[in-house]
């Protein structure tokens, strides 16, 4: 008879015996697991895995700089002897207005390219891009996680245009600055899809789209954050400093050609009488010397300075009868026939000669609206706008249309601003924007987005020194005027 305790012992170490070849096994099939993962970082990215969303216009110039882009992408990818990457122009992907702001694009990225890329990344029209380089950095990052990348921006002081976000400390929320390119991992793209399809977008405007995308994303800390990128650059192209750099950005207006002339523009500032002695003054000391054909518009005519008197009587809100008989007064006999029309506020604060510059890329035969886009209800379906601070441009031919479409105001002080992309919406004409248009003051935008600009115009004179502004953001330094400096740029080549 065994004793009980020797087959105690017999099975402990049977048993023990058992649970170590067991457990060599399960970290054997960990140690597999682990390698395939190893193995699966460090293959190499190929190029058809990254799908390329550049964020192009339908107007003629933007979408002529946009397909430049494509074509210089896709030689670089052949000088490295990769099968040749997805490269979309958003403006042509679909029909929906509000492809624009991006999300609700998600869901056509996911399931066009959902199992078979690793990565979308997105350019715009003026980034440069070297792909090798793009390729080692995005080789660095586990492409079967959630990732969100770019170079990231971030808020001095509270503002309005984020809607004073993160106000007890705006510099801890990072976004991206859209201009060195921005990438999402395809299982991140495919996540954002579902939320996207399930849940309704929640604010109706799209002000600034770079926060607002970075603000989704995070959703309240259950997404990921903005990863930093070095590579990801805004600096010159050729600057000693981009040698590490995948991606760059011009940091001067776009300029083709001769700027137009300043008898080309017309230009119409629309004030009232109880701002007559506080902002016009400050109009006459900056930026009215610079324009050829000027209007002041206000519900009453002061000879002094002088303003005209629509008939139409000042509102506290919106200012759409005011802006529309501006655009009739435009079209008839009373004013200078003039390719451009420009229509500003009285505390907005422009650059002429830069705009002169950036007009020598825009045909004025063809229906040209351009400024700072905003958008209403992208996300189902909606309509963009120019929002009226940063200053409203119309081609001749713009005017024409609208006013011939019949379109108008539902009522004298409905927003101008939002009319109008209603109305350019219904006749099916692009809203064409310009980040070098601001709503707001250069307080209220990151610092390092504005240092790779030549800002054409800012808006409002809360608590700031308007004229210091102009000075400072506004007049080009002692190498010469704004014409003279812009004619030295590079210029486009279309």
């Amino acid at each position: 008879m065994v004793p009980f305790g020797y087959k105690a012992t017999a099975f402990m170490f049977y048993s023990l015996v058992a649970f170590i070849a067991a457990s060599k096994d399960d970290k054997e099939k960990v140690s597999k697991v682990q390698e395939t993962d190893r193995l699966l970082h460090e293959r190499q990215l190929n190029l058809r895995e990254v799908v390329f969303v550049i964020q192009s216009q339908r107007n003629s110039f933007h979408a002529q700089r946009a397909q430049r882009l494509r074509a210089d992408l896709l030689l670089q990818a052949e000088a490295l002897q990769e099968s040749l990457p997805a490269i979309l122009l958003l403006h042509a992907l679909s029909e929906n207005e509000g492809d624009w702001s991006i999300l609700p694009l998600l869901p056509y990225l996911s399931s066009h390219f959902g199992k078979n890329s690793s990565w979308v990344m997105f350019l715009e029209e003026e980034t440069n891009i070297k792909l090798g380089k793009l390729y080692s950095v995005l080789q660095k990052f586990e492409r079967r996680k959630e990732w969100f990348l770019g170079k990231p921006l971030h808020d001095d002081e509270s503002t309005i245009i984020h809607h004073y976000a993160f106000a007890e400390n705006p510099s801890a929320f990072k976004y991206p600055d859209f201009s060195a390119g921005w990438a999402l991992s395809m299982p991140l793209v495919n996540r954002l899809s579902n939320k996207v399809q399930e849940q309704p977008l929640k604010s109706d405007f799209t002000i600034d789209l770079k926060h607002e995308v970075a603000l989704y994303i995070w959703d309240e800390g259950k997404g990921p954050r903005l990863t930093a990128v070095p590579e990801l650059c805004t600096l010159p192209e050729h600057s000693p400093q981009a040698h590490h750099c995948a991606t760059t950005v011009n940091t001067h207006s776009p300029l083709c050609g001769e700027p137009v002339k300043r008898e080309s523009i017309f230009v119409a500032v629309k004030t009232c009488k109880k701002f007559h002695t506080e902002r016009v003054p400050v109009v006459k000391k900056t930026w009215e010397k610079q324009a050829a054909h000027l209007e002041y518009y206000s519900d009453h005519a002061d000879p002094s300075i002088p303003t005209i008197d629509l008939g139409v009587p000042n509102t506290d809100r919106g200012h759409c009868g005011k802006t529309f008989a501006i655009l009739k007064r435009y079209v008839s006999n009373a004013v200078p026939k003039t390719d451009w029309l420009l229509i500003v506020d009285d505390d907005t604060l422009i650059s002429l000669p830069r705009l002169q510059a950036l007009l020598s890329c825009y045909d004025p035969t063809e229906p040209v609206f351009l400024g700072e886009r905003y958008g209403y209800g992208l996300g189902q379906g909606g309509y963009s706008y120019i929002t009226g601070g940063g200053g409203m441009v119309f081609s001749r031919e713009a005017v024409l249309r609208l006013l011939a479409s019949g379109c108008k105001c539902y009522s004298n002080d409905a927003p101008d601003d939002m009319v109008l992309g209603m109305c350019f919406n219904s006749l099916r004409l692009p809203v064409t924007h310009s980040p070098l248009f601001h709503q707001a003051r250069p307080e209220d935008y990151a610092r390092d987005l504005l240092a790779h600009q030549t800002p054409i115009s800012f808006h409002k004179h809360w608590n700031i020194d308007p004229i210091a502004v102009f000075h400072k953001w506004l007049i080009d330094d002692a190498h010469g005027s704004g014409t003279e400096r812009l004619r030295k740029a590079p210029k486009e080549e279309l």
